[in-house]
């Protein structure tokens, strides 16, 4: 049995349950496009219509995003994974050269992502080195389909059919 005080063990065991890679984007107070990469995304409730995602308390986007009047979840296809390493940088104009649009709510749409969901900010809670963000949804859509990337393992992956 392995301690739950050993955090290696820890990202280990559970990095047996891939996750679904997304961009979540804002637009900050002074027109620029923020971006950050979770692989930490769910649905939450149908009445009201609520996501939730789980930025980490170091994140140095995390205080970006949340500056902003609210966001946009973009599910990341598997053919995007160097987008998905470029957002992830701390690099200050990693948005340069992504190509996007905005929501009705100006919050940027990543071309190519699978699907969108714009948010206004619902609720946040502390969750030791994390913070649950809530979001009501305000509209969506699939916007180019095909497979989501995924996180497995310490690496990312796609979804492969069972035969």
């Amino acid at each position: 049995m392995t301690s739950v005080k050993d955090v290696a063990s820890f990202r280990q065991i559970l990095g047996h349950y891939p996750t679904g890679v997304c961009a979540i984007t804002g637009m900050q107070k002074d027109g620029t496009p923020a971006a950050m990469i979770v692989g930490s995304f769910t649905s939450v409730s149908l009445d009201p219509p609520l996501v939730a995602f789980f930025p980490d308390k170091g994140s140095s986007s995390w205080p970006k995003i949340e500056a902003c009047d609210g966001f946009c979840v973009n599910v990341l296809a598997d053919s995007q994974e160097p987008l998905c390493r470029t957002l992830a940088s701390k690099d200050p104009n990693k948005f340069d050269g992504v190509p996007h649009h905005y929501s009705e709510r100006g919050a940027p749409i990543i071309d190519g992502a699978l699907a969108w969901i714009d948010c206004s900010f619902y609720a946040k809670h502390e969750a030791g080195d994390h913070y649950i963000v809530i979001g009501e949804v305000h509209s969506l859509d699939i916007h180019h389909p095909g497979t989501p990337l995924l996180f497995h393992k310490g690496a990312y992956g796609k979804v492969a059919p069972l035969l």
